[in-house]
């Protein structure tokens, strides 16, 4: 079984004696390490190059510095944009207004889309589409019997004045 160890049952070794500082020492000591902190501060000229630039920059206040690091890092996204995007190719392309663009579509391939079962479009926007391109007059060849029929048979709102 191990016995526990007890510092009190060693003896201590023997230490050498400690020498008296130098006469003075103490009172040499501050100005001694006061000329070994200021002298590599006194032999380099502040404000050149960066470390001069951004010791500023060390003591100013924390919003300061995190707007400053904000900006430029905005900036540098807005630049990478513009440099990647070009500003050639944004004068390149005109601007084709919506009609233009399906004015260059056959209008056999418009009509066979937006008559496929599967095209997202609600009534209320074929109408629309179909009106702004004429369509109507090749399918819809009403009577005007038919249209007053079809008049009268929708339902009137209540207090709706004529």
């Amino acid at each position: 079984m191990n016995t526990p160890f007890r510092l009190d049952q060693h003896p201590r070794r023997a230490q050498p004696p400690l020498s008296d500082p130098p006469p003075g020492y103490f009172d040499r000591l501050p100005i001694r390490v006061m000329a070994r902190v200021s002298a590599p501060a006194a032999g380099r000229p502040a404000g050149l190059g960066w470390a001069g630039w951004l010791g500023w920059l060390r003591h100013a206040p924390a919003g300061l510095r995190t707007s400053l690091v904000a900006t430029l890092l905005l900036s540098t996204f807005a630049a990478a944009h513009w440099l990647s995007s070009g500003p050639e190719l944004a004068a390149s392309t005109p601007a084709a207004s919506p009609l233009t663009s399906l004015d260059a579509v056959p209008r056999a391939q418009l009509v066979a889309y937006l008559l496929a079962p599967e095209t997202p479009l609600e009534a209320a926007d074929l109408a629309a589409t179909a009106h702004q391109l004429g369509l109507t007059r090749q399918f819809l060849r009403p009577s005007p019997r038919e249209l007053t029929e079809t008049l009268d048979g929708q339902p009137a709102e209540e207090g709706a004045a004529l």
